[in-house]
């Protein structure tokens, strides 16, 4: 792995512009369990019981569901080497975006600065009314707790309060997801980390980068569909691939 690396190593420090798209893979290094795999969320609850028609017909049982949810498979749960590798990277100035499917929040707590999260944070809520966004988690404790019975009103307006994130039912925000495109255009490296590109439209992106020339690399333990095109292709752990490539590429500044 050691020489594949460097020679990925290499063409970051050359490239322009260099951006990562990261997917569950992260957050499964952290312990939180991804969706779809056996034993995944969509296991444990009825993917139903979080669709936007459930929210808008009893948003009080969404929101004591929704609750109990988060404290289960997201309380606790801290980035691991590489999320803290990305941010190194993007703090060491060679990576200008971190573009993610997770909405765990865990890019922004190890240190990246305004990832694009394409399906929102669940670190979050928002105004249903003035759109307003607060902090998520003192809602779900007042849920849990029974401080509020039910779902939580907004402070500013009194509207209802939704979880930041795109909920089954839901169209994917423009906004985040044509910031994406437009990155990964403009990008002359891209860096797949944990995403078994299976899901669209995001699934696209790693065509959209090597369409326009950019330099794909892809870190996932099982085989993608964006394999054949990437130049680096490392089926290993991204805790270890990307703490190595951040190690390599930073050797230069030493």
């Amino acid at each position: 792995m050691t020489d594949r690396v460097s020679e990925a190593a290499a063409r970051l420090r050359a490239a322009d512009s260099a951006v990562a798209f990261t997917g569950a893979g992260l957050s499964t290094a952290s312990g939180i369990p991804d969706f779809r795999s056996d034993g995944g969320i969509w296991d444990r609850y009825d993917p139903m019981d979080f669709h936007i028609r459930r929210f808008e017909r009893d948003p009080d049982g969404f929101w004591r569901d929704r609750a109990a949810m988060v404290a289960e498979v997201y309380d606790g749960h801290e980035p691991n080497s590489a999320h803290d590798a990305l941010a190194g990277l993007e703090a060491d100035g060679y990576l200008d975006a971190t573009i993610t499917q997770n909405v765990d929040g865990l890019h922004r707590d190890a240190g990246s600065d305004d990832p694009v999260e394409i399906h929102g944070t669940g670190s979050r809520v928002a105004c249903r009314s003035c759109e307003a966004r607060f902090d998520a988690e003192p809602y779900y404790e007042a849920v849990r707790e029974g401080d509020i019975d039910g779902a939580p009103a907004c402070p500013t307006c009194d509207g209802l309060l939704k979880p930041d994130v795109v909920l089954f039912g839901e169209q994917m925000p423009l906004g985040p997801l044509n910031r994406a495109r437009t990155l990964t255009r403009e990008s002359d490296y891209f860096l797949v980390a944990g995403s078994s590109l299976s899901v669209e439209p995001a699934a696209s992106l790693p065509d959209l980068a090597a369409d326009t020339g950019s330099t794909l690399v892809v870190v996932n333990l099982e085989a993608t569909r964006a394999d054949e095109r990437a130049e680096f292709v490392f089926h290993q752990d991204v805790t270890d691939v990307l703490p190595a490539l951040h190690e390599v590429t930073a050797e230069v500044d030493e």
